[in-house]
């Protein structure tokens, strides 16, 4: 447990790592549609693009496991329970490694439906396939990084998550190139070296955290299990809800015409981008609002939000300043297909947009995760998710792939409000009159 007052200083001191990690995070699918873009045609890139949420929608179905994981783990240190802080590493570790041997096994079943409903040319769909086939044997890694990932953000070791990031993704831009323009294996090679990147990084992961396994509370305690459980099916119906946004915006451009998803493929990296690298902020305050709850203190918890909030601004206008300026350039250079590229480079404003008009709601996701207030996230994700859809299908129709990116831009408010309507009730439940409990003897 950290006593030290929390500055702007300490605030960016943890967060660089945490951004640098995140824009590693973010690398693979920039590296996966960069070989793509320039080994490949329209229809693998666009099959990158409809292979890649496919996955990003299985796995971060149980992106809880890095969530709830870093909630708890600052809940325990800053309530000085050491001992389950640790244990709360054992069982997401065991949870993700059963989860990720369930996504292997039912794999063939999952592959029949999860391509359906894109509206993708027979021949996307079949080269998604092989992109699928060869990634999903990283599963069980995905999800056991996921438990070490919130492990090590809630226990404030952002270094150790850059060097873990680094290996995950030096590994997979090696593996990529190789397999494709080397051995010209396609989307297939994308998703091998993909799942083997994983796996290496799950070992070297494992070896940062064995200080987590010196010792053992109860790993199957009632009460611990039943608060894990409960913060995971909200968080993940929250997450579903956020990815089944992102598969309908790609599906909203998919049945524009192959050029069109291609396209939005590419912006959805400069997103991913801006979202990963500002994330490194929204996990700070999620350590620290942790943290401010384990040992029920308001004045940490103010401090962790508007702190965080203020930096987190000012990367923002950065981010969208730079992608105005130089991500004409990007886009000119690293997407050899015609049609893709002007789509691109037609939208690049669009998507410059979103680093400041997804700040605020980036932002409270932090908050609200760090508080573990699983039923907010809940609530405001689906409500978000019903409006965007709204929104889309009006605005589609009248004014095709312009509609598409404002209908995009608009989900990113309407997530926003919904979380800010919870977030007084949020800042109520800490009192600075109610003690930290004692740390638990096991």
């Amino acid at each position: 447990m950290s006593d030290a007052v929390l500055t702007r200083s300490k605030v960016v001191a943890l967060a660089v790592p945490v951004m640098l990690a995140q824009a590693a995070t973010a690398s693979t699918g920039i590296v996966d549609t960069a070989v793509m873009g320039l080994y490949g045609t329209k229809f693998d890139l666009g099959a990158v693009g409809v292979a890649a949420v496919v996955m990003n929608f299985l796995y971060w179905a149980f992106g809880f496991l890095r969530m709830s994981t870093t909630g708890l783990t600052a809940q325990a240190a800053g309530g000085g329970d050491r001992l389950e802080a640790q244990t709360v590493l054992q069982r997401a570790l065991l949870l993700g490694g059963a989860l990720g041997l369930a996504i292997l096994i039912l794999s063939p079943l999952l592959k029949l439906a999860v391509f359906q409903p894109f509206e993708a040319s027979p021949e996307v769909k079949s080269l998604a396939r092989d992109y699928f086939d060869a990634r999903v044997w990283g599963a069980p890694a995905v999800l056991m990084g996921y438990a070490i990932t919130g492990w090590l953000l809630g226990t404030g070791k952002t270094g150790q998550l850059l060097a873990f990031q680094i290996v995950m993704n030096g590994t997979n831009a090696a593996l990529d190139i190789w397999f494709v323009a080397g051995l010209g294996w396609g989307p297939a090679g994308i998703g091998a070296g993909t799942a083997i990147a994983e796996w290496v990084a799950l070992a070297f992961g494992l070896v940062l955290v064995r200080k987590g396994f010196s010792r053992s509370g109860k790993l199957f305690d009632r009460e611990r299990l039943a608060a894990l459980i409960n913060a995971n099916r909200d968080i993940l119906i929250r997450t579903l809800a956020l990815l089944f946004c992102f598969a309908w915006f790609v599906n909203s451009g998919a049945s524009l015409g192959t050029a069109t998803l291609a396209g939005n493929e590419v912006l959805l990296q400069f997103v991913s981008v801006s979202a990963f690298v500002l994330d490194g902020f929204a996990f700070v305050a999620e350590k620290e609002i942790g943290e401010a709850y384990g040992a029920r203190s308001r004045a940490r918890l103010m401090r962790a939000m508007r702190l965080t909030s203020e930096i987190a601004l000012a990367c923002a206008i950065v981010i969208t300043l730079a992608y105005f300026i130089g991500g004409g350039w990007i886009i000119e250079n690293f997407v050899a297909d015609a049609d893709a590229r002007a789509v691109a480079l037609d939208y690049l404003p669009y998507c410059a947009a979103v680093p400041l008009i997804g700040l605020a709601c980036w932002q409270l996701d932090g908050f609200f995760l760090g508080a573990t207030q699983g039923k907010a996230l809940r609530n405001a994700g689906v409500v978000a998710a019903v409006l965007y859809v709204g929104t889309d299908v009006l605005l589609k129709d009248a004014f095709a792939n312009t509609g598409v990116w404002i209908a995009f831009l608009t989900m990113y408010v309407w997530r926003a409000g919904a979380l800010g309507v919870y977030l007084p009730s949020m800042i109520a439940k800490v009192s600075e009159s109610q003690p930290p409990q004692p740390a638990r003897q096991t």
